[in-house]
């Protein structure tokens, strides 16, 4: 579940939202009336989305959005003058006087899009640390070597036995290390 912070200059404006994404089912872990208090509770989660308004007494919503952790994305809901025709870069807006059926549809839309980047991000490959590329580099040089095998045949090798045995592959090339240096 995305966590939802809300944050309007006016406390009755903040509760009004607030109840109205609950009906709807989502999960608003915090009510905040200025840019610092969202910013507090921001930090101490990994993800979400702000539900913002315009302007608050500490700063404006750019600051505020300036300042989010990465994981989080903003909805401003503000009047179009207020944006001036055009929204700003990494900021959803609604327009005032606002439609609940509008804030709730752009928020799950915010909601699945950003899970879609998240399932993205898990499933791209890890980056190995040059320490690991060097000891995976060491085996397939001893299998080279001991074995008369090619770089291409060292590599698959070391892919195999790693599937086989159920570990990476960085394990499998310690493993290989030790075997042929005993």
């Amino acid at each position: 579940m995305t966590n939802v912070i809300v944050a309007f200059s006016k406390p009755e404006d903040a509760k009004s939202i607030k109840n109205i994404l609950m009906r709807s089912g989502f999960q608003v872990i915090a009510v905040c009336t200025s840019g610092a208090q969202a910013l507090n509770y921001a930090d101490s989660l990994n993800s979400g989305i702000v539900v913002s308004g315009y302007r608050f007494e500490d700063m404006q919503y750019q600051e505020l959005k300036d300042c989010l952790p990465g994981g989080f994305e903003m909805l401003l809901v503000a009047s179009p003058s207020r944006w001036a025709g055009h929204e700003p870069e990494g900021v959803v807006c609604l327009p005032m006087p606002l439609k609940v059926h509008d804030l709730v549809s752009t928020l799950e839309m915010m909601i699945q899009a950003q899970t879609r980047r998240r399932k993205k991000q898990r499933q791209q490959p890890k980056e190995r640390s040059e320490e690991e590329a060097r000891l995976i580099a060491q085996a397939k040089a001893l299998l080279m070597e001991r074995n008369n095998m090619t770089e291409a045949e060292a590599h698959r090798y070391i892919q195999k036995c790693s599937m086989d045995s159920g570990t990476n592959m960085v394990e499998t090339a310690h493993m290989v290390i030790s075997l042929i240096n005993l």
